[in-house]
């Protein structure tokens, strides 16, 4: 679709021949790892698609909880940074954030994938063993660990991440996932761990103060919501070029 809204061609990977030009590549989807590091390494521009951070959760204007919603990133993974935008598109999706909670007992750990796992050459387990072990050594709190379930259906209906939320939950500690975007909006703090969190902004990253979790100010999220509406796009935006002139404006490409 986006490749569609800016009058190119797809190459898949197969055929995709790195060296046949300098211009900048745009990827869809983690697994293409070795590509986008070879674009760090060169200094090469390159777009990253992956699931938007919200608007594809079951609301009024999407009640089947269809992924409408696509981020675009310029050489990274995630939107790491808040940008001063303007409020429209956010206000748009009408999401609000809830007041923080701070009644909790528990320390949920919402684990990682198995495609994140590989490009950050992670072994799942080892990370889950030490992350609850530094846990352990700055609070006495019970540590539950949650995994993603793998049908979409039941990520957004049956065992939703503010069901698990609810469950007497102080303080959310992840990885790269969008569970934390999710958890702070529910008014649940979050500790993230990966080198690229769109979160990372408005949460912590210091297992040693699981204690004393971040609380972001309204204003400080509302501008962070505002930043992450203008990285994410519809699908009609990827295909009408929308999307593409956004980026341009964005970026000055």
């Amino acid at each position: 679709m986006f490749a569609n809204g800016c009058q190119e061609k797809i190459t898949s990977t197969n055929n995709f021949i790195y060296e046949d030009s300098q211009d900048p590549i745009v990827l869809r989807g983690i697994l293409k790892h070795k590509i986008m590091k070879k674009c760090w390494i060169d200094n090469r521009d390159f777009y990253y698609i992956d699931t938007g951070y919200f608007g594809n959760e079951r609301t009024h204007k999407n009640p089947n909880g269809w992924k409408y919603w696509h981020r675009i990133v310029k050489n990274d993974l995630q939107h790491t940074e808040i940008i001063k935008r303007p409020s429209a598109r956010f206000e748009s999706f009408g999401k609000k954030f809830s007041p923080w909670k701070k009644t909790g007992r528990k320390i949920l750990v919402a684990i990682p994938d198995e495609k994140p796992c590989k490009f950050y050459g992670i072994e799942l387990e080892d990370w889950l063993e030490r992350t609850i072990s530094t846990i352990k050594k700055y609070t006495d709190r019970p540590v539950e660990v949650r995994k993603r379930s793998p049908k979409r259906i039941d990520r957004i209906a049956t065992d939703t991440l503010e069901n698990a939320l609810d469950n007497d939950v102080f303080a959310l500690v992840t990885f790269n996932s969008v569970a934390a975007i999710e958890s702070i909006f529910y008014g649940i703090p979050v500790f993230t761990l990966a080198p690229a969190n769109a979160a990372s902004p408005v949460s912590q990253q210091d297992l040693s103060r699981i204690e004393s979790p971040y609380y972001p100010s309204m204003d400080k999220l509302y501008e962070w919501g505002c930043h992450l509406a203008h990285g994410q796009f519809h699908i009609s935006e990827l295909k009408n070029g929308k999307a593409k002139r956004y980026l341009e404006e964005w970026y000055g490409d």
